[in-house]
């Protein structure tokens, strides 16, 4: 993919925020969601690609939505072909709140470079680049925490994991509490705070959660704007 078209992406969720930013706090998340995704539609069909989205969001939340399979783009023979992972609004009952952490977030590549991850639930477990290669997926939560923290050269009062406030964390939330380990419990936004986590110096040491299989694919390398 030509480099001049990634940043021509970050013109597309800048676009895409600038036209939400008028629906926040007005209470109509579906609104938002509507102008964002027409924006960037706007903009993408005029980028010199042959565009398909492979994940969307729009399915599970029954939401105004790119569609899955959806041609975006000039698509003559010569542009390149590229495939688009997209969420408009992540964090559409924050913008209707006037709540900040709401985020515009695009991930593209070549043909075939995204999983097209169906509309179900996936685990995701998210950490910075200090702990590379401490994660293992065969293992439970609480094994990964303290591998992390071990790496980090943390106790685990010292850990801080954030989890998306939702009742089937529940369980999850008080086992780690448990731990000594603090969390960080959210409503909604787990995009802002999985970019938080990989900044440097931040004290966020883990993000974990169950949500939409699409979004787990766009965490592994957003683009977005606040």
């Amino acid at each position: 993919m030509k480099r001049a078209i990634s940043f021509e992406f970050s013109r597309v969720t800048e676009t895409a925020a600038l036209a939400a930013y008028d629906w926040i706090g007005r209470g109509d998340k579906n609104a938002a969601d509507d102008v964002a995704v027409k924006a960037m539609r706007l903009i993408m069909n005029e980028m010199e690609i042959r565009g398909e989205i492979v994940i969307g969001e729009g399915e599970i939340d029954e939401a105004p939505m790119f569609y899955i399979g959806e041609k975006v783009g000039r698509s003559q023979p010569e542009d390149d072909e590229v495939a688009i992972a997209v969420d408009p609004i992540d964090g559409t009952r924050m913008t209707a709140m006037g709540q900040a952490g709401a985020l515009a977030v695009l991930a593209a590549g070549g043909k075939d470079t995204f999983l097209k991850a169906q509309d179900m639930y996936m685990e995701k477990l998210v950490v910075d680049s200090e702990a590379k290669g401490m994660i293992d997926l065969d293992l439970s939560l609480e094994q990964n925490i303290r591998r992390v923290a071990s790496k980090k050269g943390k106790l685990l009062t010292q850990m801080t994991v954030t989890i998306l406030a939702k009742p089937r964390h529940d369980e999850i939330i008080k086992a780690v509490q448990n731990l000594g380990v603090r969390v960080m419990a959210i409503p909604d936004g787990d995009v802002a705070a999985v970019v938080q986590c990989c900044l440097p110096d931040s004290d966020l040491d883990l993000v974990y959660g169950i949500g939409g299989a699409p979004l787990k694919v766009l965490l592994r390398q957003p683009r977005f704007e606040l």
